[in-house]
């Protein structure tokens, strides 16, 4: 294993609490009350699909110009709460030092468009005393978001590594199938989601205690 391509909102950091926080307070504003279901099934999609999920579990219909207002409404606050502060997932902070101190390749891998993720870069800088990522692909940067393995690919061939050199780590099932779908082993750390057993994918409580060494021993998909 040369490289960690890490997904961010709930897997590294407890980030997405903050969508969580949006969405049910933009429920709030339809006079409806987002339920903890329905904030469960939008783990790992992208804010349009996120939306329509909350939309459709309280029953609001919405114009296509108010859903474009519900959705810069949701990425203005969670763009506040991100340049407050953010809180790294148990095991997480010590798993990314490692991995430098090791000198194992990293990457961020989010849906979370770049203008949110400067904020929490910046935080980490300040926390790390580092660069964390050596590269980052965000969710305005690409052609298709997770579960397409498109912003996987970004990353591995930003780093010049192909997929039997990359351990993806996330939360989610669209997460997982998008590292799977791009050819790497995935660490899925799930919160309020079960994924299926599937080869190259290896499934863990959470990260405390993960070292690169417990990555680069992750079994490898047998692929017929």
């Amino acid at each position: 294993m040369r490289a960690v391509l890490f997904d961010m909102d709930g897997t590294l950091l407890a980030t997405e609490q903050y969508w969580d926080e949006a969405l049910v307070e933009l429920g709030a504003g339809w006079g409806k009350t987002v339920g903890p279901d329905a904030l469960a099934a939008t783990a790992g999609v992208d804010l349009d699909g996120a939306m329509a999920i909350v939309r459709a579990a309280v029953g609001v219909s919405r114009t296509p110009e108010e859903s474009a207002a519900d959705h810069t409404w949701v990425v203005d606050r969670v763009e506040q709460l991100m340049a407050e502060a953010v809180t790294w997932q148990p095991g997480a902070r010590e798993l990314l030092l490692a991995c430098h101190a090791d000198d194992v390749r990293t990457a961020l891998v989010t849906t979370t468009p770049r203008a949110l993720v400067t904020h929490v870069l910046g935080h980490l800088r300040a926390d790390l005393g580092v660069e964390p990522f050596e590269v980052v692909v965000c969710g305005d940067e690409v052609p298709a978001r997770k579960p397409d393995p498109s912003p996987y690919l970004q990353a591995m061939a930003a780093l010049d590594l192909g997929p039997a050199d990359c351990v993806v780590v996330e939360d989610s099932l669209t997460g997982s199938r998008a590292g799977l779908d791009a050819g790497c082993r995935v660490l899925g750390v799930p919160a309020g989601q079960v994924l299926p057993a599937e080869a190259g994918l290896t499934v863990a409580e959470g990260l405390e205690g993960v070292t690169p060494a417990v990555l680069a021993d992750l079994p490898h998909p047998v692929r017929t």
